[in-house]
């Protein structure tokens, strides 16, 4: 199981017909469980840490966490199909994390086990659940040798 811990209103309904799409494709381990968080009342530094905070609690010790952001490592679709097909061999629970307008705060940062950059480019936060979605069903299908990545 793969758990999104999203800060962010419920999905558009533009873009949920696009999650659900790829989600409905989705099989054991790789299915999505998404824990949607509204925004902090505050803005910047306070609103970073109130919204990592409540992050935090969403994820247990032995946690593999990955961390979007747009500093983060830049990788294939065949290297991120790898990173969780090893934790799946592991039985390790992955919780990926897109935080708020404002980021997250260091204590995100120090618990993340791997942090992506999905692109140098900046999306909206709702586009960015449905290339991650899509992005993990293509993951899913390299690891399974299906027909859906093509080289």
């Amino acid at each position: 199981m793969i758990k999104v811990v999203c800060i962010g209103k419920k999905h558009e309904k533009w873009i949920s017909s696009g999650i659900e799409m790829y989600q409905e494709r989705l099989k054991q381990p790789w299915n999505i469980n998404w824990d949607l968080l509204p925004h902090s009342n505050f803005s910047e530094d306070r609103a970073r840490a109130e919204e990592s905070e409540r992050i935090l609690k969403r994820i247990k010790p032995d946690d593999f966490v990955v961390l979007l952001d747009e500093r983060g490592k830049n990788i294939s679709s065949i290297d991120l199909a790898g990173i969780f097909e090893d934790k799946f061999n592991f039985s390790r629970e992955i919780v990926v994390i897109v935080g708020g307008a404002y980021g997250v705060d260091q204590t995100i940062f120090n618990r993340a086990n791997f942090i992506w950059s999905l692109s140098k480019l900046v999306f909206p936060h709702q586009m960015v659940r449905l290339i991650l979605t899509e992005q993990i069903y293509r993951a899913q299908e390299i690891s399974s040798g299906g027909k859906y990545h093509h080289i």
